[in-house]
C-alpha cells in the first residue's frame, strides 16, 4: 500500500511538473524567437526596423510584451518612437470563431518624432502608405468584414516632438495620456479621452471625444488651462525681422459635426487668450491685451449661424511708429509685408500664421453673410498710441483710456449703436456716437467732439514746416457725419482758442512760412481761429469744402482792424497775468529774456516793500522734451568735434550755435550715427544718438540745467535779505499745456498791485465794447456801425 501511494504521488509529480515546464519552457524559449522573428521581419512587414531589449510571449494567456520597444526611421537609424514598454492582451479562444479581440493595449512611456518634410510630407507617410488597402476590384466577390476589435487602448506619460524642417519650427508636448475602451469590428463608437502638457513652457490640454464609425461623425470635448501658445513665436520669425511673442490660452469647448462635411459642425463654449504680447523685444510691445474672451452660444459656419453672448477685449495696446523710412510694423514684417506675401506665396511651406489667417478671413466673410448676433461686445481700457520720429523731434500722441462699446449686434437690427470714449494724453479728450447698419457697411451716422487738445502739442510738425512754435492754443473738433449709399453729408467745426506764436527756430531742416502773418489773417476777434469744413462726395472720393475758411480769411482782412487796439490791449493784460504767474523757459535755455528780467525786478520790488509778503517757486519740468533736446545736442557736438579732431578740444559760442542749428537729420550726421551704432534694433535717429550718449550723461546735463536755472533766478535776489522769503518746491516733471518748462510762482499773503490792476484791466475790457473802445481811441471808423455789427 505504501508502495502504490510512493509510486502515485511520484507520478503525479512528474505530471504537475510537465505541465508547469513545459509551458515555462514554451515562454522561455517563445519569448526570444518572437523577438528574433519580429526584428528579422520587421521591415518586411511595416516597412520599419524594430528593435527590443527582450520580449514576454505568454501563449496561454495571450500576454505580449517588449520592454525597451524602439522603431527606427525608414532607411536610417534614427528613432522614430520608443517607449519602456508595449503589452497587448489576446482574447485566444475567439480566436477559434474567427473573431480576432485583442483586449488591452497599453504603451508606457512613449517618445515620438513627427518630421514635416514638406507641406503634405512627414516622416510616417511611409507608414500610412505601407498599410493603406489596394484599391478594391469591383469584379470580386465582396469580402466578409474583418472581425477585429482593439479594447482597452492605454497610452501613458507621452512626449511627442513635431519638428519642421523647411520653416526650422521646433515643439513638443509631454505628460501625454490617452484612455479609451476601444471600438468592436460591429461597434459604431470609438470614445476616449486625452491630456497633454506644454512641452516648452507652460499650460495643459485635456479632453474627451467620441467618433461616429459609421456615419462618420464626432463629438468632442476641449478643455484649456493657461495653455502656451509659444509655438506661434516660432512661426512669426519666419515673416518677421525681428520681435517677441507669448499669449496663454484657455477655454472649454464643445464641438459635433460630420467628416463628410467639416463646415457642418456646432460649436459652442468659451474661449479666452490671456497676457498676450507681440513687440520688438520683451520689454516694448507694439501690440498686447490683458485678456480676449469670447463666449460662444452657438455658431455653424455651414448653416450661416454665428450667435455670441459676448466679445469682450481688455486693456489692448498698440503702438504705431513712423520712422524715417518705414513704420514699426514694416521693419519687422518688411516694406508693404513683402515677409508675409513671400512665406504665404510658398505652397511647399507650411506656416500656422498664415493657415490662421486664411481661416478667419473664411469665416470673417461668412460671418458677414451669415445671421449673426453678439449680446455684448466691448473694448474695456485700451491704450492706442503713436510716434512720429520721421520729424526733427519726436511727436507723440496716446487714446487712454479708451472705451468702445456697442448694445446688441445683430444682422436683423435696425441700427447699431456704438459709443467711443477715451482720454487723450497729454491732455484731451474725446467722445464719438456712431449708429451703423449691419446689413451695408456704407450707411451710417456719426457725432464726435474732440476738445482740449494743446496746439502746443503739434510743434514738432508746426516747426518742421514752419519754423514757428506754439506756446499757448486749444484745439476744439467737432462734427456730424450722415452716410447713405456711401454718399457723405457731413459739417465738421475746428476751433481754436487763444493760440500764440512765438519766436523762430532755425534749423537747417525746417521749411519757413511766415506764421505771425498767418495768425493774423486767420484768427477772428476774440483771437480764436472758428471754421466750418462740410465734407461730401462719397467715401472712396470725398470732397472738402473750404470756402468757409476763405471767406473768414478775407473778412478779417477788414474786419478786424477796427477791433486791432481792442484785442491788442486784451493781450498785454493776459500777458501781464501770466507773466505774473509764470516764467518760461525755451528749450536748453539758462538765460533770461530782458521782459522777464524786468518782471524779476517787480518781483524784486514786491518782496523789498511788503515785510509779509514770499513767493513759492515749483519748477514744472517737461523733462522728456528737454532730454530729447539735450541729447541731439550732445550727439551732434560728439560728430562735431570728430571733424575737428586734434585741432578742437570745445566749442566757441560760434560752434555751439551751428551744432545747435545741425539738423538731426544731416545726411552726413546719420551716417556718422549709423557707423558707430551699436543696438541693432535702432530704428529712430533719438535710438541712434541714445546708442552714442549714454543716459547718465544727458541726466548729468539736465541736472546742471535745472541747477543753473534755480541760480540764475535766485541771482536777482541775492544780497538783498530776500532769501526766507524764496522757496522752491521739488520740481515736477510732465508734459506742460504750454510745451515749454516753466516756473510756476504762488504769491504768499499779499498779491502784487502789478497783477491786482492787471485782473481788474481785463475785468474792465471784457464787459467794455471793444468797438467802443476804438472809437475812443481812433475815432471814428471808416466802417460803418451796421456793418461792425453784422461782423461781429
Amino acid at each position: 500500500m505504501k508502495i502504490a501511494d510512493t509510486r502515485f504521488k511520484k507520478a503525479l509529480l512528474i505530471t504537475g511538473g510537465i505541465f508547469i515546464i513545459i509551458p515555462a519552457l514554451v515562454i522561455i524559449f517563445i519569448s526570444p524567437i518572437t523577438k528574433y522573428a519580429v526584428e528579422k521581419y520587421s521591415v518586411k512587414y511595416t516597412g520599419r526596423q524594430i528593435k527590443m531589449d527582450w520580449a514576454y510571449v505568454n501563449p496561454f494567456t495571450g500576454y505580449i510584451h517588449f520592454d525597451k520597444l524602439k522603431i527606427y526611421e525608414d532607411t536610417s537609424s534614427t528613432v522614430f518612437l520608443s517607449a519602456e514598454g508595449l503589452s497587448v492582451e489576446l482574447s485566444l479562444h475567439k480566436l477559434f470563431s474567427k473573431e480576432y479581440i485583442i483586449t488591452s493595449v497599453t504603451l508606457d512611456r512613449p517618445v515620438g518624432i513627427a518630421i514635416q518634410k514638406t507641406k503634405d510630407t512627414f516622416n510616417f507617410s511611409d507608414i500610412i502608405k505601407h498599410f493603406s488597402s489596394a484599391p478594391a476590384d469591383s469584379n470580386a466577390p465582396p469580402k466578409s468584414p474583418l472581425r477585429l476589435s482593439i479594447l482597452n487602448i492605454k497610452i501613458i506619460d507621452g512626449v511627442f516632438y513635431i519638428h519642421d524642417t523647411l520653416m526650422h519650427i521646433n515643439y513638443f508636448i509631454k505628460d501625454f495620456n490617452f484612455k479609451s475602451t476601444g471600438n468592436r469590428w460591429d461597434g459604431d463608437t470609438f470614445p476616449g479621452t486625452f491630456s497633454f502638457s506644454s512641452g516648452i513652457d507652460s499650460g495643459s490640454i485635456n479632453g474627451n471625444f467620441i467618433f461616429d464609425t459609421k456615419d462618420p461623425g464626432y463629438r468632442y470635448e476641449v478643455f484649456a488651462h493657461r495653455f502656451s501658445l509659444n509655438i506661434i513665436s516660432q512661426y512669426l520669425k519666419q515673416m518677421t525681422n525681428y520681435g517677441t511673442f507669448s499669449a496663454y490660452l484657455d477655454g472649454h469647448i464643445k464641438t459635433s459635426g460630420s467628416f463628410k462635411d467639416v463646415a457642418n459642425a456646432d460649436t459652442k463654449g468659451r474661449i479666452a487668450i490671456s497676457d498676450f504680447h507681440f513687440g520688438k523685444n520683451k520689454s516694448e510691445d507694439y501690440l498686447s491685451f490683458d485678456k480676449f474672451v469670447m463666449v460662444i452660444n452657438e455658431v455653424n459656419p455651414e448653416k450661416h449661424l454665428y450667435h455670441l453672448d459676448s466679445v469682450i477685449l481688455t486693456h489692448p495696446y498698440f503702438k504705431y511708429e513712423e520712422y524715417d523710412k518705414l513704420d514699426n510694423i514694416e521693419t519687422m514684417f518688411g516694406e508693404n509685408g513683402a515677409n508675409v506675401t513671400s512665406i504665404g506665396a510658398d505652397n511647399k511651406r507650411f506656416n500656422l500664421i498664415i493657415e490662421l489667417g486664411h481661416y478667419l478671413v473664411s469665416i470673417s466673410k461668412n460671418f458677414f453673410e451669415s445671421a449673426y448676433r453678439i449680446n455684448n461686445l466691448a473694448l474695456n481700457h485700451g491704450n492706442i498710441q503713436f510716434n512720429d520720429f520721421s520729424k526733427n523731434e519726436e511727436f507723440s500722441i496716446t487714446a487712454n483710456p479708451l472705451y468702445i462699446s456697442a448694445d446688441s449686434v445683430y444682422q436683423d437690427k435696425g441700427k447699431i449703436k456704438m459709443t467711443l470714449k477715451t482720454g487723450i494724453e497729454p491732455y484731451g479728450n474725446a467722445i464719438v456716437y456712431a449708429n451703423v447698419n449691419p446689413r451695408d457697411s456704407e450707411d451710417f451716422d456719426v457725432d464726435f467732439h474732440i476738445q482740449k487738445i494743446p496746439i502746443t502739442l503739434f510743434n514738432p510738425y508746426l516747426i518742421s514746416y514752419t519754423s514757428f512754435p506754439f506756446d499757448r492754443g486749444t484745439i476744439d473738433f467737432s462734427g456730424q457725419w450722415k452716410v447713405r449709399n456711401g454718399i457723405i453729408q457731413s459739417e465738421n467745426h475746428l476751433l481754436i482758442i487763444d493760440p500764440s506764436v512765438i519766436d523762430r527756430l532755425k534749423n537747417k531742416n525746417n521749411s519757413w512760412i511766415p506764421m505771425r502773418l498767418i495768425m493774423y489773417l486767420v484768427r477772428d476777434r476774440g483771437n480764436v481761429i472758428d471754421y466750418e469744413i462740410p465734407v461730401t462726395g462719397n467715401l472712396k472720393n470725398p470732397k472738402f469744402h473750404l470756402h468757409d475758411v476763405v471767406f473768414s480769411t478775407l473778412r478779417n482782412i477788414f474786419v478786424k482792424p477796427p477791433t486791432t487796439p481792442y484785442r491788442t490791449e486784451v493781450k498785454k493784460q493776459e500777458n501781464d497775468i501770466e507773466k505774473s504767474l509764470t516764467m518760461k523757459w525755451s528749450m536748453r535755455e539758462t538765460t533770461i529774456s530782458p521782459k522777464e528780467q524786468k518782471f524779476l525786478e517787480k518781483i524784486d520790488k514786491f518782496l523789498m516793500e511788503k515785510p509779509d509778503a514770499a513767493i513759492v517757486v515749483s519748477p514744472i519740468q517737461y523733462a522728456s522734451k528737454e532730454k530729447e533736446y539735450i541729447l541731439f545736442f550732445e550727439a551732434k557736438k560728439k560728430y562735431y568735434l570728430s571733424l575737428h579732431r586734434g585741432n578742437l578740444e570745445r566749442l566757441s559760442a560760434s560752434d555751439s550755435e551751428y551744432v545747435d542749428k545741425m539738423s538731426v537729420k544731416d545726411s552726413l550726421f546719420v551716417d556718422y550715427l549709423n557707423r558707430h551704432l551699436t543696438h541693432t534694433l535702432a530704428f529712430t535717429i533719438q535710438d541712434k544718438c541714445s546708442d552714442l550718449i549714454s543716459s547718465a550723461i544727458v541726466n548729468a546735463k539736465f541736472n546742471q540745467l535745472n541747477k543753473i536755472r534755480k541760480n540764475t533766478f535766485l541771482s536777482y535776489f541775492t544780497g538783498k535779505g530776500l532769501d526766507s522769503k524764496i522757496a522752491f518746491n521739488a520740481a515736477q516733471n510732465t508734459v506742460p499745456y504750454n510745451g515749454f518748462s516753466y516756473y510756476k510762482i504762488t504769491y504768499k499773503g499779499e498779491l502784487p498791485g502789478y497783477l491786482i490792476n492787471a485782473y481788474n484791466k481785463m475785468d474792465e475790457l471784457n464787459n467794455e465794447n471793444p468797438r467802443e473802445k476804438y472809437k475812443k481811441e481812433r475815432g471814428k471808423t471808416s466802417l460803418s456801425p451796421t456793418k461792425i455789427s453784422n461782423q461781429q
